[in-house]
């Protein structure tokens, strides 16, 4: 566990001596050398990966790098070199996006290739344990079902080609992570939570591209309408949202929050346009909702006084 301490003003409040404060203090500079080298190490690492990657422009060599980065990183969390916990962290991380990419390169991205990957990545996640990782697990999971983002000259692009496929997978996994994360340990849970959380922010992306073009179900020679995605989102939203308060989880009140104003002027704009009126009044419900979220946290999140 992790603790900040403002060494100056607890010596002045008399809560420690100086000679206490000094003590500290040199335990802070060691981690703080320690923490220097980790971030030269790193970038020295990710010019040589980059370097490597340019002279030998294969996605064959980009695999072989990513594995030596990858084996290297996880040796050093699993023999629990703490001291080099963030250049692990950056090895593991830029060894994993170089095997992901090499293989779905030369799978020119086959669904069982990515199916594999991310099986892959979250096993890894929980292995290291990273919960950057894990995020990526959630990703590539997510890209073997359809979604991704691109950016080409100056333009950002998302898409979901299966809306509801999407939804319902994801939906299915974040469920399951949140009811095992409490029963894990402490650096366990931690990675399935963000790996839960990632899942559930790829699902609001999916319901947002489905409110706007529905679905088709070729398997069943159906259409879902955009504003069933619409309405099941809005009640989704406001149920978890609900659910978040009851049981005090901030990310959650938040994240309904967001994503429900999202929600809101995506379908304000695209009914009434972009108007002077509907600019206007949707910037003050904007205003609103920002001082009613900030109500809420406040409120949910006041310190209970004590009881004997």
């Amino acid at each position: 566990m992790k603790v900040t301490l403002d060494l100056t003003d607890l010596v002045a409040r008399g809560e420690i001596t100086q000679a206490e404060a000094d003590r500290l203090a040199k335990f802070g500079a060691r981690d703080t050398g320690s923490l220097g080298s980790n971030i030269l190490l790193g970038f020295g690492t990710v010019a040589v990966a980059l370097g490597g990657g340019f002279l030998v422009q294969t996605a064959q060599a980009v695999i072989v790098i990513g594995l030596i980065l990858f084996v290297l990183g996880l040796g050093l969390i699993v023999n629990r070199q703490t001291k080099w916990a963030l250049f692990a962290q950056i090895c593991i991380t830029i060894g994993a996006l170089g095997i992901v990419g090499g293989v779905s390169y030369l799978s020119d991205g086959n669904f069982y290739v990515n199916l594999a990957l991310a099986a892959g990545l979250a096993v890894a996640a929980f292995a290291a344990p990273s919960a950057l990782l894990g995020a990526l697990a959630v990703l590539q999971f997510s890209l073997a079902l359809g979604a991704g983002t691109a950016y080409w000259h100056g333009g950002y692009f998302t898409w979901v080609e299966d809306p509801a496929l999407t939804i319902l997978a994801l939906a299915v996994l974040a469920v399951a992570l949140t009811a095992i994360a409490a029963q894990l340990a402490a650096a366990f849970e931690r990675v399935a939570v963000i790996m839960a959380r990632t899942a559930v922010l790829i699902i609001n992306l999916a319901f947002l591209v489905g409110s706007l073009f529905g679905d088709q179900l070729p398997a069943w020679n159906a259409t879902i309408e955009p504003w069933l995605f619409s309405v099941v989102w809005a009640l989704l939203l406001l149920g978890v949202g609900f659910w978040g308060v009851r049981s005090n989880r901030r990310w959650v009140v938040n994240a309904a929050a967001i994503f429900g104003a999202i929600h809101f002027y995506t379908q304000w704009f695209e009914y009434l346009g972009p108007n002077p009126f509907a600019i206007l009044v949707g910037g003050l419900l904007l205003i609103g909702f920002g001082f009613a979220l900030r109500w809420l946290n406040t409120r949910t999140h006041q310190p209970q006084a004590a009881t004997a």
